[in-house]
């Protein structure tokens, strides 16, 4: 086995907003699946609500029952409002912008830390950028990838601290802003909440919301998303994976990602419907179907470091105000030329 030292360079351009033309072009009605979902905002409200029932019951228990019911429930409903952020980051539930941000906020409540406004100014860019080292927060920094290589203790540590090794990859992004009033408003109503939370529960609630956390984006099976979606597992060529597992019902379609990235405009109660019209373009590629096998497989197979993703040094003619829409733009006005492809 050779050991992998560099990330795996493409001189291609990404392949969503080249798909996405030709999907279009073969299977037009898919256009009627653009839109917003208002109705997404019940699914925040009722998340919002369990994850403050649940910090309210444990917050007299033990630790262990503490941790148990972050790791088997709580981590759950966090991976959900996180996709119930993204939703709102891409404006799939109002046509208001600020509407979108004020809902992805009351999402991000639950999680302690403040991220749902700095999420979106990233992974806007991430999909108008992909695969562009300094513009694309999914990324890993190649002192990160150094650092775990493709050793079993690396890599759990890397998804036990998956947040702080996100928060060391912003200093890499530099023609990214990543203060501004939002960002402020954000962390202010995070204060608000948490303190709330502390003085009416304690600290057992606090400790249940924040390992709830933690175990959403890492040291889980949950975690092995952000594996499945980018990470090169089955090919050097294929840079983006779905996933057509039996959590996506739990985690509201989050695992049809190529179909996400090919239509950003479309929101996750349709996402499958992409697939099932316009087959011969997902069926032809490789995918994931369980999460847990995954996340296991990325733990014990040293032929899976962090290195195993695609940059690419050409971003194109595409601007850095992008706000990757490339699906939309194509509905609105289908005879005009198509954006340059990335």
């Amino acid at each position: 086995m050779i050991k992998k030292t560099d990330f795996v360079y493409s001189s291609e351009s990404e392949p969503h907003r080249i798909r996405t033309k030709k999907i279009l072009k073969q299977f037009p009605q898919l256009r009627k699946l653009i839109g917003k979902n208002p109705n997404t905002i019940f699914a925040i409200i009722g998340l919002v609500v369990f994850q403050v029932g649940m910090a309210w019951l444990v917050r007299d228990q033990s630790w262990w029952i503490i941790v148990g019911a972050a790791y088997l429930l709580g981590a759950f409903a966090d991976h959900a409002l996180f996709v119930m952020i993204h939703e709102c980051t891409h404006q799939l539930l109002f046509k208001n912008r600020n509407a979108n941000r004020f809902a992805s906020m009351f999402a991000n409540l639950p999680q302690i830390l403040p991220s749902a406004i700095s999420f979106e100014k990233y992974h806007i860019k991430h999909h108008s950028f992909q695969g562009i080292h300094e513009l694309d927060a999914d990324l890993p920094n190649r002192w990160e990838a150094k650092l775990i290589s493709n050793s079993f203790v690396g890599k759990a540590l890397w998804l036990l601290f998956f947040p702080v090794f996100q928060l060391f990859r912003l200093s890499r992004l530099r023609e990214i802003h990543p203060f501004d009033g939002w960002i402020l408003t954000n962390l202010l109503i995070q204060v608000v909440f948490t303190t709330a939370i502390w003085y009416f529960m304690g600290w057992g609630a606090i400790a249940f919301l924040l390992l709830s956390f933690s175990f959403s984006v890492g040291l889980h099976p949950l975690g092995a998303r952000w594996i499945q979606e980018h990470y090169l597992t089955h090919s050097v060529e294929q840079e983006t994976y779905s996933y057509y597992g039996g959590l996506n019902k739990v985690a509201f379609n989050v695992g049809f990602h190529n179909e996400h990235h090919d239509f950003p405009s479309i929101p996750w109660n349709k996402l499958p419907e992409i697939k099932k019209t316009a087959p011969e373009y997902y069926e032809t590629l490789y995918y994931h179907t369980s999460w847990t096998k995954l996340f296991f497989q990325f733990l014990f197979d040293r032929e899976i470091s962090l290195f195993n993703r695609i940059l690419r040094r050409d971003r194109g003619k595409v601007a850095i105000t992008d706000v990757s829409k490339p699906d939309a733009e194509m509905n609105i006005a289908p005879q005009t030329k198509v954006p340059a492809e990335a």
